[in-house]
């Protein structure tokens, strides 16, 4: 039983934007402005919060309150690389502290389990 709207003479299915994965407390291992763009992620990082590459995904940078959106590229598994590329590189610096997140439409009464990661400060993530 699922929320509708109208438009017009159509009723319409309704969806919501809901959290589907989050990277927590991601620190900023390195930015590259002669980059074409995107956010490089550990693979390792991008498999446990239910990503993939080239998908969009919003970070947020707690350490200056820059937000901007951009899409998944691999570093390679393992490395703990956190990297901000090409314009968004002006929005952070090496250290700042990020969250990444990535959300996902779905019916108003469909049961949602978003992928939490907790990073430590060296990036590893942290046990439950």
């Amino acid at each position: 039983m699922g929320l509708s709207c109208e438009l017009g003479r159509r009723k319409i299915d309704m969806l919501i934007e809901v959290l589907k994965s989050k990277i927590h407390n991601a620190t900023v291992t390195d930015t590259f402005i002669d980059y074409e763009g995107s956010i490089g992620i550990d693979e390792e990082i991008v498999e446990l919060a239910g990503l993939r590459e080239f998908e969009k995904v919003h970070v947020w940078n707690v350490s200056n309150g820059e937000r901007f959106e951009t899409y998944v590229i691999l570093e390679p598994r393992g490395s703990r690389r956190i990297t901000i590329n090409g314009a968004a590189a002006r929005l952070a610096h090496r250290g700042d502290k990020v969250i990444i997140a990535s959300f996902c439409f779905v019916s108003p009464d469909e049961k949602v389990s978003p992928r939490i990661v907790i990073l430590d400060s060296n990036n590893v993530p942290k046990l439950k």
